[in-house]
């Protein structure tokens, strides 16, 4: 059976800078509130038209299809992971295969949100290891800032939230001990209301209870209103504590789930790269774990959560910077809504 090696990576951001100071021209906040509850400084926000989902990914797609070696027509697979598609329906994989120029191949999409890219890595890594494809595209790509709440009312959520793309081609290796060694998923849909968005949705009004929110939805509506734009029922919807809490349990878990898999211990990790959802979050797991600053990688402070394209963004980037060398132990773990988590251990 084949191991999967990450054997090219690349990531794109979009040129527009908005730091915490530009966004006090839409809300009550200041750069010392957000830096204090986020860590975040900045974060980018793609073009109102012209620049998509998809067209990010293209662009980190590239990058990294030039750098694995290969071509567009040599990928034989694509797994696309987004919250923020360019349609309800269909997916950005298809949308992904047409602009690049690909054969017919299989496009795959994942709607896992912030794990989603771990997930997508996932299911690339059976395909790989059974000989079904020998390069898969795996890609995490979003545009967050169309549908954000720019007000005192959705601060909470809208200064969090960044957009851009990473991918990465995954290719077989008979190399003994590289490339990945494990992947680990978990979810638990106890508590999904505590981050969601909750319209559109045909059971929409279904969870109303879960809504504390909006009592005014009426139960069963299904359609988007003048009024859900006002009452703020058309944004997503956090319960920010409640992700914190389960968060710093469930990423020191899975990460050392995968450790134990493979016989290792948390002083092995070379380089961990944890999903950017929030620096505080990052401090804390990196405390847990005992890792120096050495071993953790971050970047929400330029980007923002980028949910899905958190994780490509930040392994490009630490690969670019060397801190990701041959031989390394590298780990990737996110957490998210659903609440969906995961992990997946590496030696590059």
């Amino acid at each position: 059976m084949f191991q999967s090696k990450i054997a090219g990576l690349g990531y794109y951001v979009p040129k527009n800078v908005y730091t915490n100071n530009d966004l006090t021209r839409f809300m009550e906040t200041s750069d010392e509130w957000i830096q204090e509850r986020t860590g975040i400084k900045e974060r980018r926000y793609a073009d109102r038209i012209g620049e998509t989902t998809t067209s990010m990914a293209v662009e980190a797609s590239k990058i990294a299809i030039e750098r694995a070696n290969t071509t567009a027509e040599e990928i034989d697979f694509v797994i696309f992971a987004t919250l923020s598609p360019d349609y309800y329906f269909p997916g950005c994989g298809v949308l992904l295969q047409r602009e690049m120029g690909m054969k017919e191949i299989g496009a795959l999409d994942v709607r896992n949100q912030c794990s989603g890219f771990v997930y997508a890595l996932s299911i690339a890594d059976q395909f790989i290891k059974t000989g079904m494809y020998k390069n898969i595209l795996v890609v995490g790509s979003e545009k967050h800032s169309f549908a954000l709440d720019f007000s005192t009312r959705g601060r909470a959520v809208s200064v969090i939230f960044g957009d851009g793309a990473g991918a990465v081609v995954l290719q077989p290796t008979t190399e003994e001990g590289k490339g990945i060694l494990s992947t680990h998923l978990h979810s638990d849909g106890a508590d999904a209301e505590k981050l969601a968005m909750y319209f559109p949705g045909a059971s929409a009004g279904y969870y109303l209870e879960e809504m504390p929110k909006w009592p005014d939805v009426e139960l069963g509506e299904m359609l988007m209103t003048k009024e859900m734009l006002e009452d703020g029922s058309a944004f997503p919807y956090m319960d920010g504590q409640a992700v914190f809490k389960k968060a710093v349990v469930k990423f020191p878990e899975v990460i050392g789930e995968a450790l134990a898999k493979n016989n290792l211990k948390s002083t092995d990790i070379d380089m961990l790269i944890p999903h950017q959802a929030n620096l505080r979050i990052s401090q804390f797991v990196q405390k847990t774990l005992g890792l120096g600053d050495d071993q953790v990688f971050n970047n929400i402070q330029k980007y923002g959560n980028t949910t899905a394209a958190s994780v490509p963004i930040a392994l490009c980037e630490a690969w670019e910077q060397g801190k990701i060398k041959d031989g390394d132990l590298v780990c990737l773990a996110a957490f998210g809504a659903g609440f969906t988590w995961g992990s997946a251990l590496i030696r590059w």
